[in-house]
């Protein structure tokens, strides 16, 4: 089967990873979620227990979670190296070490911004302390990650074209201006590389989606396949 990838809205991090299919150029199916909806429904587990997203089902059928794992499933594939480098090579290193980075703390920050927003019942106080504490640590990591850009001679995080590492950056970064924590002014080397990868055809693409537009991507989109027609088909994770 053409292989899909479950993504969520609202601004879900897998968007991302929409714009690396447009990259990659293979062929690609989606599935749309809604995070606070449906992905909670008792069913979803068959393909994620842990109720998250993104999950890519594989071209035999197999759930696969993580957006880490599904990155490395999608590296393996690109015999093009169209979003990636040559394994073992300096570039593939570096693209690694900036995934790692945008994977762990830098999408981490957000976590508690993410919780307070969801919070139900509603507890003002404790979301009033996990929003001051998370606005800490998202400027944290900006700093953290503007200063890793400063040694940086490249257009992108790891070249001069896109690849895995900067659809990673693009479908995370955007929430510094969903939870309103501050000016993506503050750090003008990552605000120019948000940019430039805003600018971008496949990221333009991936946004269109997610926003329930009908666009024109490369051609390797082959539409959209609904949650309960998917569940009936993959392989329990």
């Amino acid at each position: 089967m053409t292989p899909v990838l479950v993504y969520g809205i609202p601004a879900g991090s897998s968007m991302g990873l929409v714009a690396s299919l447009e990259w990659l150029g293979q062929p690609y199916r989606l599935c749309r979620v809604d995070m606070l909806g449906e992905m909670r429904e008792a069913s979803y587990a068959r393909i994620n227990a842990r109720h998250e997203t993104p999950v890519l089902i594989t071209d035999d059928s197999r759930s696969l979670s993580e957006t880490m794992a599904i990155a490395a499933w999608l590296e393996a594939r690109d015999t093009g190296r169209r979003i990636s480098f040559e394994p073992h090579s300096p570039q593939a290193d570096r693209m690694h070490q900036w995934m790692a980075f945008i994977n762990t703390g830098f999408t981490g920050a957000f976590a508690p911004l993410w919780t307070a927003l969801e919070m139900d019942p509603p507890d003002p106080g404790q979301q009033a302390a996990l929003r001051r504490f998370g606005r800490e640590a998202v400027i944290e990591r900006h700093d953290k990650l503007e200063a890793m850009l400063r040694d940086s001679p490249h257009a992108f995080l790891a070249g001069e074209r896109p690849t895995l590492a900067d659809g990673l950056l693009i479908g995370v970064a955007r929430w510094l201006d969903f939870h309103a924590v501050a000016e993506a002014e503050r750090w003008p080397r990552l605000a120019a590389l948000r940019a430039r990868l805003e600018a971008d055809a496949a990221v333009q693409f991936a946004l269109a989606i997610e926003n329930g537009e009908q666009p024109r991507g490369s051609g390797a989109f082959r539409g959209h396949i609904a949650l309960s027609d998917l569940l009936e088909q993959a392989v329990p994770a």
